[in-house]
């Protein structure tokens, strides 16, 4: 199903709106879960809506808590997201990195106490509109197995990275450091399909193709999970995948000294973040960067191509392609989550 953008965005600001969000926070949250269907990552669009909406009424959402910067240098911040919005805590985070990146050169925040932010992107993203590069980065929910181990106890923890380019979209990298996202299990839980081998293992520890039964495993803490990128075992590098889920853990969990993956949402979100722009005119002229960027840009995309294949991609080109598609012709959500935000407006009592 297809709805123009602004009608999706609108609803989705009206619902936050009624759960107690002033119009700021509603609309920072709509733009970046609208953004999200409209690159066609449906794992992170307006289906999550439904979750925002129960953590509100669960208290692990502060519709009204602020980011406080509780530690500062002229290039780093520390700052405590009092269990508010995640995607206004994020929000203002970069703002803050952005500002000293243009002043100094680079800006680095790690952020504790926050809650779900949306796509990764979305914030790496912000600082490339800047011209400069960008990175953002999270923890999540315990939904990981690490190698050799049939305990979730880490995030998903995705990655992503933004470098300015003479093109009209910048190269635009955001990936979780598992083989897929919980968000894609839920697409295929709605959609009624089986996962493929080596996305997850069940409390054994082995494989399965059973979304359900994953998930449902998750939400019990019963064991078994998602994989790190590279799955199960060593034989395909699952154990460097774990590496990068760490890496991410330790520069948002370990350097903001808040909660580790395995101890979010008890009680409260508890996420943590880890923000990062950077000025490329600390190594030089930026216009020279990005040209030289361009002929490794180009030689990636006319290398010579496997059998069967018409065009080779770089990172963010199927997305923003996608996005114009969504611009033009509506935001495409499945029938599932067209139902439930459905259900959502008449729960709330708000037109639909």
């Amino acid at each position: 199903m297809k709805i123009k953008r602004e009608k999706l965005m609108n609803f989705t600001a009206d619902v936050m709106k009624k759960m107690g969000c002033d119009d700021e926070k509603a609309r920072v949250v709509a733009e970046v879960l609208v953004e999200a269907d409209m690159r066609g990552i449906s794992s992170h669009g307006v289906a999550r809506l439904k979750r925002y909406v129960n953590h509100i009424k669960e208290g692990i959402i502060d519709p009204n808590g602020e980011p406080e910067i509780i530690f500062e240098t002229p290039v780093s911040l520390v700052i405590d997201g009092n269990n508010g919005v995640g995607q206004h805590i994020a929000k203002f985070s970069m703002e803050k990195v952005i500002e000293k990146a243009k002043k100094y050169g680079i800006g680095m925040a790690t952020v504790r106490n926050s809650n779900h932010y949306g796509i990764a992107g979305y914030y790496a993203e912000m600082a490339v509109k800047m011209g400069l590069v960008g990175i953002s980065l999270t923890n999540t929910a315990p939904l990981v197995v690490h190698t050799f181990s049939k305990e979730a106890l880490l995030g998903t923890n995705p990655i992503a990275f933004a470098f300015p380019t003479s093109e009209k979209y910048p190269i635009l990298i955001d990936m979780a450091t598992s083989v897929a996202p919980r968000g894609k299990l839920e697409v295929y839980s709605r959609l009624n399909k089986k996962i493929p081998k080596g996305w997850a293992v069940d409390e054994t520890g082995h494989t399965t193709t059973d979304p359900e039964k994953v998930l449902s495993n998750l939400k019990q803490r019963k064991g078994g999970g998602l994989l790190p990128l590279g799955g199960e075992g060593e034989e395909f590098s699952g154990h460097k995948g774990y590496g990068l889920v760490l890496l991410v853990e330790l520069l948002t969990s370990g350097l903001s000294l808040g909660s580790f993956s395995y101890d979010t949402y008890k009680g409260k979100g508890k996420i943590t973040h880890f923000f990062a722009a950077l000025d490329p005119a600390i190594f030089g002229n930026p216009e020279k960067i990005k040209e030289h960027a361009m002929e490794l840009i180009n030689s990636l995309r006319n290398a010579k191509k496997a059998d069967g294949k018409e065009r080779i991609y770089v990172h963010g080109e199927k997305e923003y392609e996608k996005r114009e598609k969504s611009l033009e012709c509506g935001v495409e959500i499945d029938e599932p989550t067209y139902y439930e935000l459905r259900k959502i407006a008449e729960n709330l009592d708000i037109p639909w």
